[in-house]
């Protein structure tokens, strides 16, 4: 018998662990998360030792709205006995390890979730029927996205062989797989933290002859500045939401660095690394090329050569016998039927339209919510696909299925008047 609850989520990640975590505040109203995955877990491809978390630990499934919660990750230190360890240890910010962890933990004291559960398709026969292959696994009122993103291959690498192409939320678990020599070249295309973890990855490796291609103008560090987070609290997104479509996505391509850019600790890594290693041997084991924009990439003589046009407007081309994609993420697709994709309102990019509580517009809305999450960064800002205020999102969702607010939220002392 297929089971029916109030709302269903898909993905388990931390947006829906958030949600889920908080909709308490619904009883006696139940969601359901179904994941895909076998067991929890976070960008396990992207686990490499000495990676840190981008964001503090205060920013976490539940205490931005409720610091009393029993799934703030304070509690989480303190019930698992580690929280004398983790401030002694003196982390700026923690491990991604121990986030992945603490999502371990809190989502084993959440109620339905369901691994090993691929959601392939989602109906409307008077309410959302989400399927796995041809099984109708659940029903429910509204439906939560959370399926986040996967990664980006541009459409020239498709030809190249595949032992030797790594993405890079792969390299963690494939690099053990590859034979043991430091001299053998590597290539890291990408210009973000991903790239950059992943360079310091090969480094730790022992890999000496590495070219980190990219097409930002520089490596760009990731901007932390009081006022640079100032963009990640719930008055400037009240403030974001009014205004116009353009002013929107010319604010989000400015503050990009704010999200994108490199955490200044692994740059200063990699860079010290490089200086060292120019010392002992005479030679820096990452050549640094950034305003390079690959084209095209083919096989030739054992080895993957890659075409980039320069800053410039000129012509290169780089070998090496592995190469590491990390170019960027993209939208998972939405599992809509036709003829539930048919209700769905879609703006002038082929897009869903979403409106400002997270919620796409469609045919039956007034009635069955239907939320995105991380898919809305012109409409809500960067802020969307952060984990900076995830309980916060949380709220506004909850609030949303509610009808009224059922999670009050506060923003105050806000010094910055925005335009």
């Amino acid at each position: 018998m297929t089971q029916t609850y109030h709302t269903v989520g898909i993905g388990a990640g931390p947006a829906n662990l958030s949600l889920a975590a908080m909709y308490g505040v619904l009883a006696p109203h139940e969601i359901a998360l179904f994941e895909s995955r076998d067991q929890p877990g976070w960008h396990d491809g992207m686990l490499h030792s000495g990676v840190r978390m981008q964001t503090g630990w205060v920013k976490d499934l539940v205490s931005l709205y409720d610091p009393t919660h029993p799934l703030s990750f304070l509690n989480y230190l303190v019930t698992t006995g580690r929280v004398y360890a983790l401030l002694g240890a003196g982390f700026d910010t923690i491990p991604r390890i121990e986030y992945q962890q603490y999502l371990g933990w809190a989502a084993a004291q959440l109620p339905n979730i369901v691994y090993g559960t691929r959601i392939d398709r989602v109906d409307f026969d008077g309410e959302l029927v989400s399927r796995s292959g041809d099984v109708a696994v659940a029903r429910s009122r509204h439906l939560v996205l959370g399926t986040g993103t996967v990664p980006f291959l541009p459409h020239f690498l498709a030809a190249l062989d595949p032992r030797h192409v790594f993405v890079a939320d792969e390299l963690h678990h494939r690099l053990s797989t590859v034979a043991d020599e430091p001299d053998a070249p590597w290539i890291v295309m990408g210009s973000g933290q991903t790239s950059a973890e992943c360079v310091a990855a090969l480094l730790a490796r022992g890999v000496r002859d590495i070219r980190w291609i990219g097409r930002r103008s520089w490596f760009a560090p990731l901007e932390d500045s009081p006022s640079a987070n100032d963009l990640y609290r719930p008055a400037y997104q009240e403030a974001f939401l009014n205004l116009s479509r353009d002013v929107r996505e010319r604010l989000v391509s400015g503050q990009i660095l704010t999200s994108d850019g490199i955490s200044p600790g692994t740059l200063r890594g990699i860079y010290q690394h490089n200086y060292e290693e120019r010392l002992r041997t005479g030679r820096f084991p990452v050549t640094i090329m950034p305003s390079r924009t690959v084209t095209a990439a083919r096989q030739l003589d054992g080895e993957i050569e890659l075409e980039c046009l320069t800053a410039g407007s000129g012509e290169e081309r780089h070998r090496a016998v592995h190469l590491v994609v990390a170019a960027g993420r993209q939208q998972a697709p939405l599992p809509f039927d036709e003829e539930l994709a048919a209700l769905v309102d879609i703006d002038e990019r082929g897009q869903p339209v979403i409106e400002s509580d997270y919620s796409i517009r469609w045919k039956h809305a007034d009635q069955h919510k239907i939320f995105v999450l991380n898919r809305g960064r012109y409409v809500q800002g960067l802020v969307d696909s952060n984990l900076s205020i995830l309980p916060v999102r949380s709220a506004m969702v909850l609030n949303s299925i509610a009808g009224r607010v059922v999670c009050p939220f506060r923003d105050e002392f806000v010094s910055t008047r925005w335009a």
